[in-house]
C-alpha cells in the first residue's frame, strides 16, 4: 500500500510534539510531516525523529507573519530578500533533518498577477538551485479558495505552468486530494492528468477536513487507486481528527493498520 505520513501539525495535538513518538509508531505510521518546525531546535527534532524510528518526509518553508495573514512569500514582489532569508532557514532544517521535500508557499495574490508569477518563478529557481546541493525537492501546492481566500496558487493548471517555466528537475507538485476536490472536482481524473508532476500527496475528508472516511472523499478508494498506479511516494494524512486521533483509524483498517477496539470516531 502507499506509504503514510502523519502530519504532526494537525494530528496528536493533545500532546506536545516532542512527546508523540510512541503514538506515531503505534498508530502504524513510518513517516511524518511537520508544517513549520522552526519553534524547535533542529538538533532536538533530529533526536526525536531518530528515537521515534520514523522519516521526516516534508516541511514547509516559513510562511511570513502568519498572525498578520501572510500565507507565504514566494510570489510576493518586493519580499524577495525576506523569502530568501526564510528559505535559507528551511533548507538548513531540511538538511539537518534529512528531509527530502520543502513546500514553498506562494502567498496571497495581488492585482499584479503577472508580476506575482514572475516573482514566484524567480524565487523557485533560487530555491531549487540551493536545494539541489542537498538533493532536496521543492514543491508547490494549489490551495483551495475557501480555506485560503485569495491564495495566488489555487488551480492545478496554474501550478503546471509555473513548474514548466521554472524548468528545474527538483521542482514538482504537491497534490492534496482535499484541495483538489474543492477546486477541480474529480480527484481521480485530476490525479491522472497531473501524475507526472506529483512528488507528494496529502489527504483529508470533505466536508470538515476530518478523517477521509466518507463524504466527498473516500480515503480507502484513493489509497487503492494509488496502490494500483504503483505510486511510489508518501501520502500525508493532513486532517483534523473529530476526536482522539486513534479512535478515527477505522478508514485504514483494510490496509494493515488495525483500528482500535472502540472503532472509528463518530
Amino acid at each position: 500500500m502507499p506509504r503514510l505520513a502523519a502530519n504532526l501539525t494537525m494530528l496528536f495535538t493533545d500532546e506536545l510534539l516532542l512527546e508523540r513518538a510512541n503514538r506515531v509508531r503505534a498508530a502504524g505510521f513510518h513517516g511524518i510531516e511537520i508544517l513549520f518546525p522552526y519553534e524547535w531546535p533542529a538538533s532536538d527534532l533530529k533526536a526525536w525523529v531518530h528515537d521515534a524510528g520514523v522519516e521526516l518526509v516534508l516541511i514547509n518553508a516559513p510562511p511570513g507573519d502568519w498572525s498578520r495573514g501572510e500565507r507565504g512569500l514566494a510570489a510576493q514582489p518586493g519580499r524577495e530578500a525576506d523569502f530568501r532569508s526564510d528559505f535559507s532557514s528551511a533548507l538548513d532544517y531540511a538538511a539537518q533533518l534529512a528531509c527530502p521535500r520543502i513546500h514553498v508557499m506562494a502567498g496571497l495574490r495581488s492585482d499584479e498577477v503577472d508580476a506575482c508569477d514572475r516573482c514566484f518563478v524567480d524565487n523557485l529557481r533560487h530555491a531549487a538551485d540551493e536545494a539541489n546541493r542537498f538533493d532536496i525537492d521543492i514543491l508547490i501546492e494549489p490551495l483551495n479558495d475557501r480555506d485560503v481566500p485569495g491564495y495566488h496558487l489555487s488551480r492545478l493548471h496554474h501550478a503546471k505552468q509555473i513548474i514548466a517555466t521554472v524548468a528545474r528537475d527538483n521542482v514538482g507538485l504537491q497534490f492534496d486530494f482535499y484541495h483538489t476536490r474543492i477546486m477541480e472536482g474529480d480527484v481521480e481524473a485530476a490525479y491522472g492528468e497531473y501524475r507526472s508532476l506529483i512528488r507528494h500527496t496529502q489527504i483529508a475528508g470533505l466536508p470538515g477536513r476530518h478523517e477521509p472516511d466518507g463524504g466527498d472523499i473516500d480515503g480507502p478508494a484513493v489509497l487503492r487507486m494509488l496502490d494500483a498506479d504503483a505510486y511510489p511516494g508518501w501520502v500525508g494524512c493532513e486532517y483534523r481528527p473529530r476526536n482522539a486521533f486513534e479512535t478515527g483509524l477505522g478508514w485504514l483498517a483494510d490496509f494493515g493498520i488495525v483500528a482500535p477496539a472502540n472503532g472509528p470516531a463518530t
